[in-house]
């Protein structure tokens, strides 16, 4: 088969303890999926659970022990840091119940979802998708995959994100609106899992700036953390 031109490389995270590495098919995020975050967005309760995506190539991956970096943005002046735990999905399906969802899931991984929350503000208030806000080069920043046995219990991990040394968001995945089970369940609903699906479970509350210069630490407990530099 010939193309055109060179498609592009594989986007792929490395696993911890496995020499092969994890290929990324699609990159879902669930939206305010913890209640504090939820309450500063200006939400309350318990909604249904909806998604947005970003594009494989948003993906950035960060080593063990090293700074990532990643540039500041174009077209924003409010530049958001967004803590998450990332549930990667190694076997694949549709109408996945929740009771059987945590099968499906190979590993998990820290994750950042960077956001332009100026240009996601202004979309949200014209009606417009606000791809522009969330799904952007370089805004899913992702450290190394731990398999589910060894990620511990991962249902009540601690997260936390430290800007500059300092806590910005701290909290615990138990605190999920939808856990990760039923999280799978109402994604698969919608569209059928792929083995490679990475799944952005959601940030809690303490969303902030970030400025060139600015160093994150994320964490989850049990997980490869993650330092990424603003450049």
């Amino acid at each position: 088969m010939s193309y055109l031109f060179t498609p592009p490389a594989v986007v792929s995270v490395p696993v911890v303890g496995r020499a092969e590495r994890f290929p990324v098919n699609r990159i879902y995020c669930v939206g305010r999926n913890y209640e504090e975050h939820a309450k500063e967005m200006g939400f309350t309760g318990r909604e249904p659970p909806f998604f947005f995506m970003k594009p494989a190539n948003a993906i950035v991956v960060i080593n063990p022990g090293e700074t990532g970096t990643i540039p500041y943005p174009s077209l924003t002046k409010n530049f958001h840091h967004e803590i998450e735990l990332v549930a990667a999905i190694g076997t694949g399906g549709k109408n996945i119940k929740a009771a059987d969802a945590m099968k499906h899931i190979f590993g998990y991984a820290v994750g950042l979802d960077m956001t332009r929350r100026d240009l996601q503000g202004e979309m949200k208030k014209a009606g417009r998708p606000w791809c522009i806000g969330k799904a952007f080069d370089h805004s899913a920043p992702i450290g190394h995959i731990t398999p589910a046995a060894q990620a511990g219990d991962i249902v009540n991990a601690e997260l936390a994100v430290q800007v500059n040394g300092a806590d910005r968001q701290r909290s615990n995945v138990s605190k999920l609106i939808w856990n990760m089970a039923e999280t799978i369940e109402h994604l698969s609903a919608a569209w059928e899992l792929q083995p490679g699906d990475l799944i952005y479970t959601g940030t809690p509350e303490g969303v902030n700036a970030v400025v060139s210069g600015d160093t994150m630490v994320g964490s989850v407990a049990g997980l490869i953390s993650i330092t990424v530099k603003v450049v």
